[in-house]
């Protein structure tokens, strides 16, 4: 069984860090271009962060960028999501996603997350004094 989950959300103080985790059960990571993403109550689904298969390719949204770092660890199957000086805006459910092999995984990675196959469940990150 396929299956994603993430942990590491919590309360946490402006400016503060959180690490979150993302592990893979039912499949290997490795080969599948991954991605966080997030929603905030009454918003849409945001994209925060993408990383190729080779994690040459990240990419982040503007409102993250400097702060939030991708990674993934395929012998833990595992992928991270380090963020940093956080701020009351960054408050919202994270999700990580998986996008089976492609032809383009190796040197990119979609933003949007329509283009994703395995999703977790969520984990909820409160930025708050």
């Amino acid at each position: 069984q396929v299956q994603l989950v993430e942990s590491g959300g919590g309360l946490v103080q402006p400016g503060g860090s959180l690490r979150l985790s993302c592990a893979a059960s039912g499949f290997t990571l490795d080969g599948y271009t991954i991605g966080w993403f997030r929603q905030a109550p009454g918003k849409e689904t945001e994209g925060v962060s993408c990383a190729s298969t080779s994690d040459d390719y990240t990419h982040y949204a503007d409102s993250v960028q400097g702060r939030f770092t991708i990674s993934r660890d395929n012998a833990k199957n595992t992928v991270y999501l380090q963020m940093n000086a956080l701020e009351p805006e960054d408050t919202a459910v994270y999700y990580c996603a998986a996008k089976a092999p492609w032809s383009g995984s190796s040197y990119y990675c979609p933003p949007g997350p329509t283009d994703y196959d395995y999703w977790g469940q969520g984990t909820q990150v409160t930025v708050s004094s």
